[in-house]
């Protein structure tokens, strides 16, 4: 029996195994995945002194703490700590990390917050007084008195929490709680606090410090007394204590002294008999380790937007680290008993985080209903209208499925969702997609919830799983951890309204967006270390822009040496909070209970300080509302052929399996279409060849980076064209492998293989899927090992032939796409596909309101849309709306062609949802070209939109569009300058675009007026304006046209740029790209164009790949490392390259393998998309 392990095999077994040619002795080898950088804990002499620290920031202090919860958590584990508290500034974002691994290491975790507090000028201090913590960030030193809180039970922590949120939200700003000192006191003198005079930027230090600089001792010792009592008196007697902060600064003795002795006098002052004032230790650590301080210190002046050099004089004067209890002995020699307390007070406040997890939101149901029986209820409902009627068990008379047991499945389903107690959680996302339905927002559930047929009646999903025999446990199933996971995509233009309509429902304490924690990637690790380095800003945007977006091109960069190595430290460490793609949560109580939430950068999101990740490991429950840009481009083009072609379409209604879609797309004629548009996808497609939908959701798969990893793509288009035998290991397999030819490429596949060779249930094969997935678990696998082997022998299977079935499923475990994914996005491809074969201008024009989005930039669009036939007219202030959108002249309106009148127009206008005959759809494909062309031809043209040029931006055009339709047509620029109040630049940037050449006699003269007419303003009499009238002046050339157009708008209008030097190319022996693409195979030859894009792919070992675009199309060139090496700096910078190489024109797609590259200069070219 072969061993299970840890490690995925090595490269080039990959496609043997997958492909049933590896032999019985391929076995990938042992090995532990590293789990990111730990230093070797450092040896400390430990002697038996108990110690706990209470105060530890991680890096979660943004650009304040230098180590990870994790780091922190290692070395206080290796130092012998009692415990560990973790105090972030005015947040929790650390926590779970802080928990999991304390957990792990078996060490006591105290949770806390060091709160910023502010203040308000010329205002006493007072207790009810609202603080406002100020900017921490440009300046320092940050201004404001820091207060440091312990929690001492789950109720403390809930209520810190809180707290802490709610000062968030009172302010209405990101990182500026506003905290009230009445209700943080109401708060602690419930008991459930630990307050500390904190560190230097404590109230108690704040006041002690300089009494103690200037020799005055006794008034230091009365000056603590002082402060200790108004924290006693705001926060209640024993919620207090006095922090010994130990780090060997020069005057820690003598403020030690003072803290103590003015506890002293606290004690002898009071009332009370029995005053709880314990003096307690800390380090205020700030990092793990001492070899991490320095990053401490880099950290202090990129927080204040300065060099190490000019951060100096303000940067810590001690070390921040951690220490051990000897160590602390050592430091604090006269105090051993705060120590002592600080171990004690440490075990005291210890807390587990697994006590907090909420659930969901009750689901608000008709009277009589629960949540079970009212899902019972809607699914029926869906059910009835998706499958048709439940088939009668007493008469024969009955309706039959629509698809034959869907509804026995969707009872099982029924059935699970009720045991794991999950009814709520689908009425909830219904809900959310009864929103957008009602509101008109294009809304699609994706990834494994489209394997439910329960989902699929609720109208979340779009895929017909039963039909397509998809697995229900692939997404819940009784034996699984968590929640279900639903993922919504929404038309990415009206995301925000169905976000607010969640605040809105639930409440901003109920409801919060998950967090995307912003750690640094190589560009901006380059530019800070740069900076902390004292490095002027050009040198720092130089080293910068040298920089790919992976650390591993810094060994190749130009970069100095100790720049390089910061970056390194700084890889990975969180910068600070962003917004999750599209995660929320939603909670039955208070979720700030649970995490705070503070405002986020864009206007009324409120998000946690957790990310996706800590939120599920929290117990928190997620849901996906992901923003989609094709489905706002799909929503806008279905509306323009609403109005400009009178056809109504929907997403879900389109004329399906249309042969002119796939005849397009088998030609790699892609540009714009969902998912197919990139580099790979394009190559592929001619390779192959998709007839069917089927063939779509493969096509979605196959080019991703497990299937390539894994080797399946190759093998699965030799099979499919017939040029290698379709093989099964054993004839078991061909159910779950047959569609695919007995390559595996879906995560399904491989629970069907268990299935049907080895019995398992789905649930059971689903649990052998997560085993042996990305997060693999050897003890897990183990357990499995023996079900799987004995299974396969009750079918005969041993010996060789189970472990090869045995490699199979582990070699594709980490590689496998979701199919229900697959199908989802597949819907979108089609659609997608067939908006752009038959409405390419308001397919255009949809993709150019959408941006941006997508692979291509708009240049790129127009290019391809003007190879079909269509012409995009500039901007005009007398006719452009705000958004891109359709011209339709008068004489066009018919769409005729001439011969096959009725059925091409039919192709043009389908309507209706039936598909073509066999003879039609033979007619279809001899008269596509005439379709795309001459109806593109006759058909609408492309007016772009006022928001397109730069500088005007939406509101603006709005003004513009809103001034026209009131007053009438402008009739003059000053004219236009008079009623609607645009700057000098605006108005110049409108000129340069061509958008006032109506008013002009050339754009150049409108160019000169537009500066002049800048000084009038609807509120300056009119006519005042000099100079507003100009000379004749000479036309631009088409360069200078084509500059100017590039600049102003993106997009060049008269010819691609690449036109304008046709000429001078070909007597040079340059190719078009139409050109190379017709040159036999491995012939050499040189052509150029402009870089839309550059690529390097995980899985390319190295390759860089290269779109190259000219007005004939686009043609994707091969660097290799050493190629791209040696002319790395032309590569990168250069917007046009004539590039020489050999072609690649064997298998209809065509690629060119550079060896020669030269800069061409070429106005009007855009910058490239870059390693996306």
């Amino acid at each position: 029996m072969s061993r299970w392990f840890l490690g995925p095999p090595a490269w080039k077994d990959l496609e043997a195994i997958l492909s049933d040619r590896a032999s019985a002795s391929v076995e990938p080898p042992i090995t532990v995945e590293h789990t990111g950088h730990r230093e070797t804990p450092r040896h400390v002499p430990r002697a038996d002194v108990a110690y706990a620290e209470l105060h530890a920031h991680s890096h979660f202090s943004f650009l304040d703490g230098a180590s990870s919860p994790e780091d922190m958590v290692a070395e206080a584990s290796s130092l012998g700590l009692r415990a560990l508290a973790l105090v972030d500034h005015d947040g929790l974002p650390g926590a779970v990390r802080f928990a999991r691994a304390a957990r792990e290491e078996g060490l006591a975790t105290v949770y806390g917050a060091e709160l910023t507090l502010g203040h308000e000028p010329d205002s006493e201090r007072a207790s009810s007084l609202p603080v406002i913590s100020p900017e921490r960030t440009g300046v320092p030193d940050p201004d404001g008195e820091h207060l440091l809180v312990l929690v001492r039970d789950a109720e403390g922590y809930r209520s810190l929490s809180a707290a802490i949120a709610r000062a968030h939200l009172d302010s209405r700003r990101k990182g500026t709680p506003r905290y009230r000192l009445d209700e943080l006191s109401r708060i602690a003198r419930e008991g459930h606090w630990l307050v500390l005079t904190g560190c230097r930027k404590g109230a108690v230090q704040r006041a002690v410090r300089p009494l103690v600089e200037d020799g005055d001792l006794e008034g230091a010792a009365r000056a603590a007394a002082r402060e200790i009592t108004r924290l006693l008196e705001l926060f209640g007697p024993g919620n207090v204590a006095v922090e010994l902060v130990a780090g060997g600064g020069a005057l820690d003795d003598e403020i030690h002294d003072a803290l103590v002795q003015g506890a002293r006098l606290v004690r002898e002052e009071t009332d009370l008999d029995t005053l709880t004032l314990p003096v307690t230790a800390s380090t205020n650590a700030h990092c793990a380790r001492p070899s991490d301080t320095r990053l401490v210190d880099v950290h202090a002046a990129l927080r204040a937007g300065s060099s190490l050099v000019d951060a100096d004089p303000y940067l810590p004067s001690r070390p921040a680290h951690l220490r051990s209890g000897e160590e602390m002995a050592q430091l604090l020699p006269r105090y051993p008993g705060a120590i002592a307390t600080a171990a004690r007070l440490g075990q005291e406040c210890a807390l587990d985080l697994q006590l907090l997890a909420p659930d969901l939101p009750p689901f608000p149901v008709p009277a009589g209903h629960t949540e079970d029986s009212w899902l019972v209820e809607v699914v029926e409902q869906g059910g009835r209208e998706r499958y048709g009627p439940r088939p009668a068990t007493d008469s024969d008379e009955a309706d039959e499925e629509h698809v034959p047991g869907a509804w026995a499945q969707i009872d099982r389903e029924l059935q699970v969702i009720r045991d794991l107690h999950f009814p709520g959680y689908f009425l909830i996302v219904r809900e959310i997609v009864a929103f957008c339905e009602q509101e008109e927002i294009l809304c699609q559930g994706r990834g494994s919830a489209a394997n439910s047929a329960v989902c699929y009646a609720l109208g979340i999903t779009a895929v017909e799983p039963v039909g397509h025999h998809l697995l229900f446990e692939r997404f819940l199933a009784p034996e699984r951890d968590g929640p279900p996971d639903i993922d919504l995509d929404i038309a990415s233009d009206r995301r925000e309204e169905v976000i607010q309509h969640v605040y809105e429902r639930y409440g901003r304490e109920y409801a919060a967006q998950v967090a995307n924690v912003i750690s640094y990637r190589a560009k901006l690790a380059v530019r800070d270390a740069a900076r902390a380095l004292g490095y002027d800003v050009g040198m720092q945007d130089a080293w910068s822009k040298r920089i790919e977006r992976s650390f591993s091109s810094l060994a190749d960069a130009d970069v100095p040496a100790d720049v390089v190595e910061l970056a390194q430290q700084l890889r990975e460490a969180p910068r600070h909070l962003g917004i999750h793609s599209g995660g929320m949560v939603l909670a039955d109580r208070p979720v700030i209970e649970v995490c705070p939430v503070q405002w986020a950068a864009m206007e009324d999101r409120s998000v946690l300080q957790w990310d996706k990740d800590d939120c599920a490991d929290a117990g928190l429950v997620k849901f996906d509302l992901l923003g989609l840009g094709m489905l706002t481009a799909i929503d806008h083009c279905l509306r323009l052929v609403a109005e400009h072609h009178g056809e109504h379409h929907g997403l879900r209604n389109l004329p399906q399996e249309d042969p002119a879609v796939y005849d397009m797309l088998c030609t790699g004629d892609s540009v714009g279409v969902f998912q197919v548009e990139s580099r790979a996808q394009i190559a592929t497609l001619p390779r192959l060849k998709p007839v069917c939908f089927y063939d779509l959701v493969v096509e979605v798969a196959l080019i991703r980076p497990g299937p390539i990893q894994g080797g399946s793509v190759h093998p699965y288009i030799r099979r499919r064209a017939g040029e290698e035998e379709t093989t099964y290991l054993h004839p078991l397999l061909e159910k779950s492998l047959g569609r695919t030819y007995g390559v595996p490429l879906f995560q399904e596949q491989l629970m069907q293989m268990a299935v049907d060779v080895a019995d398992f249930t789905p649930a059971l094969a689903d649990q052998l899927r997560r085993a042996m997935g990305s997060k693999r678990s050897t003890q897990k696998m183990l357990a499995l090992s023996d079900q799987l082997f004995a299974g396969m022998a009750r079918h005969g299977i041993t010996g060789e032939d189970a472990e090869a079935i045995q490699r199979k499923l582990l070699a594709f475990a980490n590689y496998g796409f979701p199919e229900s994914h697959a199908y989802s996005f597949a819907y979108i491809v089609y659609a997608s596909a067939y908006l752009k074969c038959h409405y390419p201008a308001a397919f255009t024009a949809a993709l150019l309101r959408s941006q941006p989005m997508g692979f291509y930039s708009p240049q790129s669009l127009v290019a391809d849309a003007r190879r079909h036939g269509v012409e995009t007219r500039g901007v005009d202030v007398a006719v452009s709306e705000v958004r891109t959108g359709l011209e339709t002249d008068a004489e066009h309106r018919a769409y005729r062609l001439p011969g096959n009148e009725d059925l091409l127009g039919r192709a043009a206008r389908h309507r209706g949802p039936e598909g073509w005959s066999e003879e039609e759809k033979q007619v279809l494909r001899s008269a596509r070209p005439q379709v795309q062309g001459e109806l593109a031809a006759q058909g609408p043209t492309i007016r772009l939109g006022l928001e397109q040029v730069r500088g005007i931006g939406e509101e603006k055009a709005e003004e513009i569009v809103t001034a026209r339709e009131k007053g009438g047509a402008f009739a003059s620029i000053s004219d236009l300058a008079r009623r609607v109040r645009l700057s000098a630049r605006q108005l110049e940037a409108l000129a340069t675009a061509g958008a006032l050449d109506s008013l002009a006699p050339s754009r150049r003269q409108a160019l000169w007026s537009a500066g002049a007419a800048a000084q009038e303003s609807p509120d300056v009499l009119p006519h005042l304006a000099i100079g507003a009238d100009a000379p004749m002046l000479p036309g631009l050339s088409d360069a200078e046209l084509a500059s100017a157009d590039s600049w102003a708008t993106g997009i060049t209008l008269a010819d691609h740029p690449m036109a304008l030097v046709r000429e001078d190319l070909e007597r040079a022996g340059a190719l078009s790209i139409r050109g190379a693409r017709e040159a036999e195979d491995s012939t050499r030859i040189r052509v150029g164009g402009v870089i839309t894009h550059r690529q390097r792919p995980g899985t390319a070992s190295g390759i860089t790949f290269l779109s190259l675009e000219d007005e004939t199309g686009i043609l994707n060139v091969v660097c290799s490392k050493g190629f791209w090496s040696r002319h790395r700096a032309v590569l990168r910078t250069s917007r046009a390259v004539v590039i020489r190489g050999i072609v690649e024109n064997l298998t209809g797609a065509v690629n060119l393998v550079a060896d020669g590259v030269e800069v061409l200069e070429l106005a009007g070219a855009g910058r490239a998309r870059d390693f996306r």
